[in-house]
């Protein structure tokens, strides 16, 4: 089983590329969408849509690829601390993501998506600048998480 190894690695790394990359454009999108608050909403429809079809797939396949890594490659996980703490570190933010992150990008697109009530002031609706401000930290949150992660994966710190 050892010749599968550099295959499956190569699928592990594609597939990190392909999740994770995208998710650094993710504050220019948000970036923009504050300074044309008419494109907003579809800036974060938009964010979304790309963690969706391609982020949060592909974020699960690398849980499966790095499982199938450490059986192929007979990897004794309790031996690398880098390993287990990568490990642990992806589950994190793997269920941040997919439960509060993604809830508070789904309240903000609410909240973007239709105009103010009759007899409401103008602009956004209050909730707006906090929901954003909770979508923007959590974003760099798991900017740093999988920073982190690729270091540990990368250096393998400590063999």
């Amino acid at each position: 089983m050892a010749w599968l190894f550099p295959y499956v690695l190569f699928l592990h790394v594609m597939g990190a590329i392909l999740a994770f990359g995208p998710t650094y454009a993710y504050s220019i999108i948000g970036g923009m969408g504050g300074k044309e608050p008419q494109h907003a909403n579809f800036g974060m429809r938009t964010t979304a849509r790309i963690g969706t079809a391609l982020v949060y797939p592909l974020a699960i396949v690398q849980g499966v690829t790095g499982l199938v890594l450490i059986w192929v490659g007979s990897i004794d996980v309790t031996a690398h601390a880098w390993l287990a703490i990568g490990i642990g570190l992806y589950l994190i933010a793997l269920a941040f993501a997919l439960t509060l992150q993604r809830s508070t990008l789904h309240r903000v697109i609410e909240l973007t998506s239709a105009p103010p009530p009759a007899g409401a002031p103008p602009g956004p609706p209050p909730e707006l600048p906090a929901t954003v401000k909770r979508l923007q930290r959590g974003g760099m949150f798991l900017g740093v998480m999988i920073l982190v992660i690729v270091f540990l994966m990368v250096v393998r710190p400590g063999g």
